[in-house]
């Protein structure tokens, strides 16, 4: 290349930086002039433009490597500064305290109890500023906000609460201890702490997910007039590992699609989960701002503490912020791991005008650069802003470091996640590092340090917990509203029996029922519907011309279904909640309705119902969550049952979510086979939940299969609510007698067994309807315990199931249409030396007629028939060949697959 052609490249790249500089230049006046949001808008319109031209600008959610707020913008931290330092230095010392105590003894049994130090740690100073400034207890003016705290920071929440006299030294001392009742839980748990703890937030996920749906559920309460919380927030403390959840991330878009403006994000960005970084490769902040970003969320990122500000103003050529991008995590997390020596060469030796930039600084002034998320004034600034952020939810990418003070042992380690123990020098360089008034003879002790009461730190504990309306974790265990639920008079259409030639399913059954309740004065305006997009599938698409479907911004539509009554229309404040293809969502949303007694003061009257298959197996972590949080509610699984649903095939017939239901223990599992049995168990349920204010939920399975309802007899209704009650009795003097037992739709083959057995084979029976085997089981477990522990002692409880049955005579059989496992849970208090035969559908699911999958199963009239004369020959009272002569009578092929492999 010529000198000529070299001298022309320079001044085209000389006119450049000049017209680059200009633009600039320019930009800058009209953000001090006109500011950010103006510049903005011309940014946005240029590149508009520039694409319209046909450049290709690609679209980009990431910002620089910066903190959001620039220093300049920053608002005065309104505390004293000093004395919220000292108190977070004492919180960090107890809680570190607690676990290293709880650890050092190893029981008998060589198990230890684990904890954790370093996620604290991390999130001290954000905790701090939240407890200091911005939570809001509840108080007569306003209801508080929820806070879904971090699980594995549980040590720093109860550290503060010991603080401010709320826990005690010996609760202190007995963490994940708990059996005795003197303890603390390892994680929040309001079932064991059910005056502390609000949410459950382990499993991991799943409190990113239910909170997006709390702050949705407040945003309806208010639109429905229900509870004025136009100035209550939701704020959640997740880790940047935890984001890896899908449940994490699930539901971001729906934040911002209703602009939840009230729920509020802080994501612990400490580069680290249990094995290693987070993203050792990579920048997990960049990448959780481009998702959130790009879901519609405002973001907020806190990076780097107020110590780099004077730096990066000097970073006139940009020298710094190009290599704070092109560093990546796992070099960020090795930083902190060293001292300041290993940060000047190994970061700020990447370029040489870097390490002139820090020449004057010592290591130790190095080694004080300081991460955004431990910085009390950025900290500040970023939940200030967050907090007055109108139309979008707010995330706060907030990096710090794992185990942040916890020395050469456990800062910023890869093992740091399960820290739980300290040595002696580690201890010592805790306490020198938060300056705590611990002597050295008393260091192997590891004591508690709290403050004299009139002490200036503990009397600014309390005020400022007192002008932001009080303590904080706290929970309410009743709502002071009292609630009077209809009688079972008032569902009278689905006590009677069908009209003759009239047919209707339990389905329908729960659909009336519904709708009665809505009517209701009192509590019809607390019923939540909730759906996964299956209205339509139950029958319950009249709801959206009836109540509407809650939509924020109401419709801007004219629904093309509108020239029918029940037309599909959204309202601002509809009744219905309408979640779309997403169970875990709609779970969510039903939890946040379950618990509003607790959380809002206000009971609401929550119904879940969905295809029971697409259910437990996908929500059965957030069932869980349910009962820890003490969920009042109703979960019905529709279409339920393995050979129900006759048409849809392997996926979709549940055959074990009766099963997973009973893992819960305050979820109270139901199997109806008649409307009559729906209206008394719901009503029931109406009055344990909403009247008495019982912490218990009900999971209760419907079926879309029609057939002529009995009506209620008078007297059954205590059978149906213990889960088994006498049927019908046929054929009372024959010398050969069964128990036939049943529930859900194959009860109805048991009935047709019945009438064989006696036509057929001139053999009586009994048939009973059991609403619920798992009830019956638990009844007999309390009994059985009753006996263990009072070997002498006399009336002791007898199992119900053993009550109904000792006075009846044969042998029993049992068929459902869930897996053997379901109608076995009976087994142990049948009374003695009376056979079980259990039928089920055990194996996967098929699609065809009912009555063939039935015969696939073996859970059919003819499988029942021939169960109980095989009963019968077992006990000897009729030879085998009855039983060959059932199979050749009815078809059966005895070479048929077993369809528990088929």
């Amino acid at each position: 290349m010529s000198s000529t052609q070299d001298n022309s490249s320079a001044q085209v790249s000389q006119d450049q930086a000049l017209e680059t500089k200009e633009w600039l230049d320019a930009l800058e006046a009209v953000v001090d002039r006109e500011g950010p949001a103006r510049a903005h808008d011309l940014i946005e319109k240029l590149i508009d433009l520039a694409r319209r031209s046909g450049a290709h600008i690609p679209f980009s959610p990431n910002t620089v490597y910066e903190n959001t707020i620039p220093p300049g913008l920053e608002p005065a931290h309104p505390g004293n500064l000093v004395l919220e330092e000292r108190i977070r230095s004492y919180i960090r010392w107890n809680a570190m305290a607690m676990v290293v105590r709880a650890n050092r003894e190893t029981p008998p049994d060589g198990g230890g109890l684990g904890g954790h130090i370093a996620s604290f740690a991390s999130l001290a100073t954000m905790i701090g500023c939240g407890q200091n400034h911005f939570w809001h207890a509840e108080t007569e003016d306003r209801g508080g906000d929820m806070v879904f705290f971090q699980g594995h920071s549980s040590p720093g929440i109860y550290a503060r609460a010991f603080m401010e006299g709320r826990i005690s030294e010996e609760q202190l001392n007995n963490f994940r201890q708990e059996v005795d009742g003197k303890g603390l839980p390892s994680y929040p748990h309001p079932k064991l702490m059910p005056e502390f703890w609000q949410f459950p937030t382990v499993s991991m996920g799943l409190g990113p997910l239910m909170a997006i749906y709390q702050a949705r559920f407040l945003k309806y309460l208010h639109a429905r007039g229900i509870a004025d919380t136009s100035g209550r927030k939701v704020w959640v403390f997740l880790g940047d590992g935890e984001m890896d959840e899908p449940e994490s991330l699930g539901a971001i878009g729906l934040a911002a699609r209703e602009k939840l403006d009230n729920l509020i994000f802080i994501v612990n960005c400490n580069l680290q989960r249990l094995d290693g970084p987070v993203r050792g490769n990579g920048k997990i902040i960049q990448e959780l701002e481009g998702t959130f970003r790009g879901a519609g969320w405002n973001v907020l990122k806190l990076i780097w503490g107020g110590y780099w500000d004077p730096l990066l103003a000097r970073d006139k050529e940009g020298i710094l912020r190009k290599v704070m991008e092109e560093t990546v995590d796992g070099e960020y997390q090795a930083y902190k791991a060293n001292d300041g020596a290993y940060v000047r060469e190994h970061f700020f030796g990447k370029h040489p005008k870097l390490l002139e930039m820090v020449s004057r600084m010592s290591d130790e002034d190095i080694w004080r650069l300081n991460r955004g998320g431990h910085d009390p004034h950025k900290v500040y600034a970023a939940f200030d802003a967050a907090t007055k952020h109108e139309g979008q939810p707010t995330v706060i990418l907030a990096k710090t470091i794992k185990g942040y003070g916890m020395g050469h042992v456990g800062q910023a380690k890869n093992p740091s996640h399960q820290q739980k123990s300290l040595d002696l020098d580690a201890v010592r360089e805790f306490r020198d590092r938060f300056n705590i008034p611990v002597p050295d003879d008393k260091l192997e002790e590891l004591p508690y340090f709290k403050p004299a009461e009139d002490s200036p730190e503990m009397q600014y504990l309390h005020a400022r917990r007192q002008a932001l309306g009080g303590y904080l974790p706290k929970r309410r265990n009743k709502a002071d509203e009292q609630l009077t639920v209809p009688t079972l008079d008032a569902f009278k259409p689905m006590l009677e029996a069908t009209a003759e030639g009239r047919e209707i399913s339990t389905t329908q059954a729960f659909v009336r029922f519904l709708n009665t309740l809505l009517r209701d004065k009192q509590v019809g305006p607390r019923a939540v519907p909730i759906l996964a997009d299956e209205s339509r599938t139950f029958g319950m698409e009249g709801l959206f011309r009836q109540i509407g479907i809650y939509a924020p911004e109401g419709q801007k539509y004219t629904p093309v279904d509108k020239d029918q009554v029940m037309y599909y229309r959204e309202t601002a404040n509809g009744q219905l909640l309408q979640e779309g293809i997403n169970e875990q969502g709609a779970f969510s949303s039903w939890i946040a309705a379950a618990t509003s007694y607790s959380n809002n003061n206000r009971i609401m009257i929550p119904f879940f119902i969905y295809y029971s298959m697409f259910g437990f197996q996908r929500f059965g972590d957030l069932a869980w969550a349910a009962g820890d949080m003490k969920a009042r509610g109703f979960v019905l699984g529709g279409t339920a049952g393995r050979t129900t649903l006759n048409g849809e095939g392997l996926q979709h017939e549940d055959g074990h979510s009766h099963i997973q239901s009973s893992l819960i223990p305050n979820c109270i599992s139901y199997d109806p086979t008649f409307a009559h049995e729906v209206a008394v168990i719901m009503q029931h349920g109406l009055k344990r939940m909403v009247q008495d204010q019982e912490d218990v939920y009900y999971y209760i399975t419907l079926m879309n299969e029609n057939y002529a309802q009995p009506g209620l007899v008078e007297g059954d209704e205590d059978g149906i609510l213990r889960g088994m009650y006498k049927f019908k009795s046929v054929a009372k003097d024959s010398k050969l007698r069964v128990q036939l037992m049943g529930s859900g739709t194959i009860l109805r083959e048991v009935i047709a067994a019945q009438d064989l057995l006696e036509k057929d084979w001139g053999i009586g029976s009994d048939v009973w309807s059991v609403t619920s085997f798992t009830e019956l089981r638990r009844d007999g477990l309390d009994c059985e315990r009753a006996a263990l522990l009072n070997p002498e002692g006399k009336d002791l409880p007898v199992p119900y199931v053993t009550t109904q049955l000792q006075n009846t005579d044969g042998p029993i059989v049992v068929s459902t249409d869930y897996i053997k496992a379901f109608g076995d849970q009976i087994r142990p208090f049948v009374p003695k030396n009376r056979t079980l035969k259990v039928l089920g559908t055990d194996g996967f699911g098929r699609s065809d007629y009912r009555f063939k999958l039935r015969e696939h199963f073996e859970v059919d009239r003819h499988f029942v028939v021939l169960a109980a004369l095989r009963a019968l020959a077992e006990e000897g009272k009729i030879p085998f060949s009855k039983a060959s002569e059932a199979i050749a009578k009815y078809g059966i092929n005895p070479s048929k697959a077993n369809p528990q492999h088929a």
